[in-house]
């Protein structure tokens, strides 16, 4: 018999996934929403139990591995539940992948079952990705309903389930190098369900928009875990869309949601309205939005933005201090989360700041951030000893990001390795110069990273995205860059890429390798400013990238291009 809501009230803090589900089980309360349909808590928790007894029944003698190449649509859910209760691996397929990178990153995951739909096996087609055509399950196919149907249980968890149990692989975005398959147990995603709905205040009462896709660690570790511990309503939409977005808002009532990467720009970047302020949401949580950016969506919609430091791989390394200055991700956890030299493995001293936050001594407050204690917490990736190894060295957790502690104790994120650029022997900050660039009432995004110098060292490039309308010229960059005090004399990009969508990552994360790459190489138009003084930008024909292409080959720099 199903316990009273009173009863599962009063429950110990679960320790599963699965057990978190059951604990659902006869919960009258909405559960799962999209336009066309409301599910209970109750029917989500048949619904993934009908999977899970599918699952069983067409496990092979493989790893219990299920791959879901799917929008975020309802069966995404099930899915995850039903591995859950059948104690598989839910692996998320990437439909932004293509052609060979996505048929290897498959087939590196070891599928046993493929779920998917008809656009799914339109993007496979051609591909071996180690999966039999028969063992691939078509949710929009005739056969589905029928075959879930004659699963229909009643809810229970495989016995040999415990917090070690792998439930997902997650690829990480792959923006800074290959993608890496993050092992996340039960265990883990239960403990961070439960944390990150305290962090980020999800409560019963919270209606939660998924609008990240369901295949990264957003999502599921920021969004559909905290609402699955707390018991909120999960919406879906199945794209992120910065014109529906609040449309969808007013028409769930979404009081809570997660974003990454361009989202939040590109929602700032539509018409602004009358009424913009007048909807239910109060709070978001995720990563790159500036402080720029959680200061116009505040105003604008009356909304909360709550940036926090996270990673598939890992968590609970930053306590969340809202009084903190602009920027900061809060202070370190505990005395283990440290910001080290990599070299020495020193502490780092505190930075010192100008009148403008800028660190003045770069070369000793910036050094990578760690957890000391971390390294058992690390639960690998799958089937990659290497990463396992960069990841885990003399015992500590190394997050391979950097950073740098304030006088105040506060932990400020300082990008990766690439987002310190060497530009006359003095590092410039390419976050920093992004931060400046997004203020741009036209740059939706802005991506910054360090190309070769045709004589010594580097300089600063700029990829930004403008809307259909807008053109290089319109922006008055110069005189934009020019009114900004806390640039710098050599922040100021000297390439500017101009797009109308830069690449992407499938979460929306901006692929900085790519364009990194590319430099001024690029298809996309490219302006230079090549003199001294105020920045002059003038755009790039074929002749002038030859020009410059001839000036690396006559200081014996030619193996600095890609």
């Amino acid at each position: 018999m199903s316990r009273s809501l009173e009863e599962r009230a009063t429950t110990v803090r679960r320790e599963t996934i699965a057990d978190l589900l059951l604990d659902r089980d006869g919960d009258g309360h909405p559960g799962l929403r999209t336009r066309e349909r409301t599910w209970t808590w109750d029917q989500v928790v048949r619904e993934s139990a009908a999977r899970a007894s599918l699952a069983r029944d067409l496990r092979d003698g493989g790893p219990f591995h299920i791959g879901v190449l799917l929008d975020n649509v309802p069966e995404y859910i099930f899915w995850l539940g039903a591995a859950a209760l059948a104690g598989a691996t839910i692996v998320g397929v990437n439909p932004t992948r293509r052609g060979s990178a996505l048929e290897q990153e498959v087939r590196h995951t070891d599928l046993g079952l493929l779920v998917t739909d008809e656009a799914g096996l339109k993007l496979l087609d051609g591909l071996d990705i180690g999966v039999p055509r028969d063992r691939f399950l078509l949710v929009d196919g005739a056969e589905y309903a029928g075959l879930v149907a004659a699963h229909a249980r009643e809810p229970s968890r495989a016995p040999e389930i415990t917090a070690e149990t792998q439930l997902l692989l997650l690829f990480t975005s792959g923006t800074t190098g290959a993608s890496k398959a993050a092992r996340c147990s039960q265990g883990r995603l239960a403990g961070l369900g439960h944390a990150n709905a305290e962090k980020y205040d999800v409560r019963r009462h919270d209606v939660t928009y998924c609008c990240m896709p369901l295949f990264h660690g957003n999502a599921v570790m920021g969004l559909w875990a905290p609402s699955l511990a707390a018991g909120a309503t999960v919406t879906l939409t199945p794209k992120f869309s910065a014109s529906g977005f609040l449309p969808d808002v007013r028409f769930y009532g979404v009081t809570f949601f997660t974003y990454v990467g361009k989202a939040i720009a590109y929602v700032l970047a539509t018409p602004e309205l009358p009424g913009d302020a007048e909807t239910t949401l109060t709070h978001g949580f995720g990563t790159e939005a500036s402080p720029e950016d959680q200061a116009r969506f505040l105003r604008r919609f009356g909304c909360r933005l709550v940036e926090a430091y996270g990673s598939s791989e890992s968590a609970g390394m930053i306590k969340l201090a809202p009084d903190g200055p602009p920027g900061a991700l809060g202070r370190p956890a505990h005395a283990g989360v440290r910001v080290v030299d990599p070299r020495t493995r020193r502490v780092c001293p505190p930075a010192m700041l100008d009148a403008y936050g800028r660190v003045t001594n770069t070369e000793e407050a910036i050094g990578e951030i760690v957890d000391v204690d971390g390294a058992a917490k690390f639960e690998g990736y799958y089937n990659n000893e290497a990463a396992n190894a960069e990841r885990v060295r003399h015992g500590w957790y190394w997050t391979g990001d950097l950073g740098y502690l304030d006088q105040a104790g506060y932990l400020h994120f300082a990008g990766r390795s690439g987002d310190w650029i060497r530009v006359d022997g003095e590092n410039i900050s390419a976050l920093l110069t992004e931060r400046v660039l997004r203020r741009h009432p036209r740059i939706v995004a802005a991506a910054v990273f360090g190309v070769p110098d045709p004589r010594s060292g580097d300089q600063v490039m700029a990829a930004i995205e403008i809307p259909e309308g807008s053109a290089f010229d319109d922006l008055g960059l110069p005189a934009f860059l020019a009114g900004q005090a806390d640039l710098g004399t050599k922040g100021a990009p000297r390439f500017v890429r101009v797009s109308r969508a830069l690449p992407a990552t499938g979460s929306g994360k901006l692929r900085k390798k790519e364009m990194r790459h590319d430099g001024w190489r690029t298809g996309d138009p490219v302006y230079r400013w090549a003199g001294r003084g105020a920045p002059e930008y003038t755009l790039m024909t074929g002749e002038d990238k030859d020009a410059l292409r001839e000036e690396f080959r006559a200081s014996g720099r030619l193996r600095f291009l890609p």
